[in-house]
């Protein structure tokens, strides 16, 4: 892949703040450069950005958010940048953190009763990346209940709504972040993924979201489902550009720099990932793919071994395996003085119920089905190399969910084309091979429904291309369009 340098976003910049409203549009990128150049201070930006949260509060998007808080953080930013500190990266910046990473300014709730109270007593290390840089903490997000889900309708804070159909879900498990940067309270939310909990929401509100290759930034301080395995923390933006950044930021490394064109990009097309689709997704997954096509791109179409397909079964057979662990030993390590048993005692009934029937004895896996399945997840990665190599791919393409979003409290089968589609595969089967091989996974919105609905691709190289993953973004970005805002984004 060639490339070239990032243009410069200085431009664009006035007629962004050319009124108080404008200022949510702004990418992280373009505020960092007015900040910089003079053209307007944290303190302005960040009051815009909290009148912008409290004014759609109905999302319920924020666990908390302390304005007090918030707004001397950017006032002090802006001192130092009038005595002539230099500042970080991203100096003066809001970002919002999802309530799962540990923050020692805010209480880390990981969305449940238990732990509203509970207070780090040092920062996750991607969070310290963020804030050594400059960055200020904007409040953290609601989710689902201890990350377990996909529709962040959250039994003890809430149900998260999403910003472009408020009675729909927004996706989940890092719903609040999704929505949090859809609706323009933020330029930049963290968010974390081990089955889909960072892409699905990206989709879901039309919004760009990265999930790099397992380790790329760090996990400790960062609830986690698995033992070292899927987990993996990310950014939710509204361009690439900003994805570069946040990457650049955790990886110490330059930012990724564009693709220049297309021309002779190899992508693989799945059909086992193309069936049981609604209508409007596969409709606008073609015309995402003739724009491809268009400029340049070669679709290579040939379908999944078998071993490929059967990651949905690994990933949650795993997940619902060392779930019980997994939690146990966060709440031990990270002192919260809370027993997995105090835990449970609190958690939401319908939460309550799902984890009793499928991670709790005695409904837990059993510990051969465990460990065949630890077995196949190496056939899955070595199959998925396999697929890539064979057939000369840069990356893989597909459609990261089969349904559009459901309505809030409905998580019952979808149906697609007159036929019932479970719940599961509707919003999990894309998803799940993106974990158990390890691959770089890229979200790019494509278009909306008929009713307003974000409908999005999903891009997914092999683990560590996440530099060519995201210079292969910028030439995504440019070719499909960006859609348009949610309507009460856009006021």
């Amino acid at each position: 892949m060639t490339s070239r340098h990032v243009p410069s976003v200085d431009a664009g910049v006035e007629s962004a703040k050319s009124s108080t409203a404008g200022y949510h549009s702004m990418s992280a990128t373009q505020a960092i450069a007015a900040m910089r150049d003079g053209k307007m201070s944290s303190q302005e930006y960040v009051s815009a950005l909290l009148a912008r949260a409290r004014a759609l509060h109905q999302l319920n998007a924020f666990i908390s958010l302390d304005d007090n808080k918030v707004l001397q953080a950017a006032i002090n930013a802006d001192k130092a940048r009038s005595a002539g500190a230099l500042g970080g990266a991203l100096a003066g910046l809001p970002i919002a953190i999802k309530d799962s990473v540990n923050t020692s300014e805010y209480f880390t709730s990981n969305g449940t009763q238990a732990l509203k109270s509970f207070q780090p007593a040092v920062d996750a290390p991607l969070a310290s990346k963020l804030f050594n840089e400059g960055a200020i903490c904007f409040g953290k997000t609601n989710m689902t209940e201890l990350s377990f889900g996909w529709t962040s309708h959250n039994g003890a804070f809430g149900a998260v709504h999403n910003p472009h159909d408020p009675a729909k879900i927004p996706g989940g498990s890092s719903g609040g972040s999704a929505a949090a940067v859809a609706a323009g309270m933020v330029p930049i939310a963290v968010a974390a993924d081990t089955l889909g909990s960072l892409r699905i929401p990206a989709a879901m509100c039309g919004i760009y979201g990265f999930r790099p290759t397992h380790g790329r930034y760090p996990g400790d301080g960062i609830f986690s489902l698995t033992d070292g395995k899927f987990d993996q923390a990310g950014a939710l933006t509204r361009s690439v550009a900003d994805l570069a950044l946040f990457d650049s930021v955790q990886t110490g490394s330059a930012p990724a720099t564009a693709l220049t064109s297309l021309s002779g990009i190899r992508l693989g097309i799945a059909p086992y990932y193309h069936s049981d689709l609604d209508p409007e997704i596969q409709n606008a997954t073609e015309e995402a793919y003739r724009k491809l096509q268009e400029a340049g791109a070669v679709l290579v179409k040939v379908d999944l071994p078998s071993d490929m397909q059967s990651a949905f079964d690994v990933a949650a057979t795993i997940m619902m395996y060392e779930a019980l662990p997994s939690v146990s030993s966060f709440l031990r390590q990270q002192q919260t003085g809370v027993s997995f048993e105090q835990l449970l005692s609190q958690v939401a009934p319908d939460m309550q119920d799902f984890l009793k029937h499928t991670a709790l004895p005695p409904n837990r896996p059993p510990e051969e089905i465990f460990l065949a399945m630890v077995a196949q997840r190496v056939k899955v990665r070595e199959a998925t190399t396999r697929y890539f190599q064979d057939h000369g791919l840069d990356a893989m393409v597909y459609p990261p969910i089969s349904a559009l979003p459901a309505p809030i409290g409905e998580n019952s089968d979808a149906i697609i084309c007159g036929k019932k589609v479970s719940f599961f595969q509707a919003y999990g089967r894309n998803t799940a091979l993106g974990p158990v091989a390890n691959l770089a996974s890229l979200v790019v919105p494509i278009t909306l429904s008929k009713e307003g609905l974000p409908i999005a691709l999903e891009f997914s190289a092999l683990p560590h291309q996440d530099p060519q993953l995201l210079a292969l973004g910028f030439a995504l970005e440019r070719t499909i369009g960006a859609i348009s805002a949610p309507l009460l984004a856009s006021k």
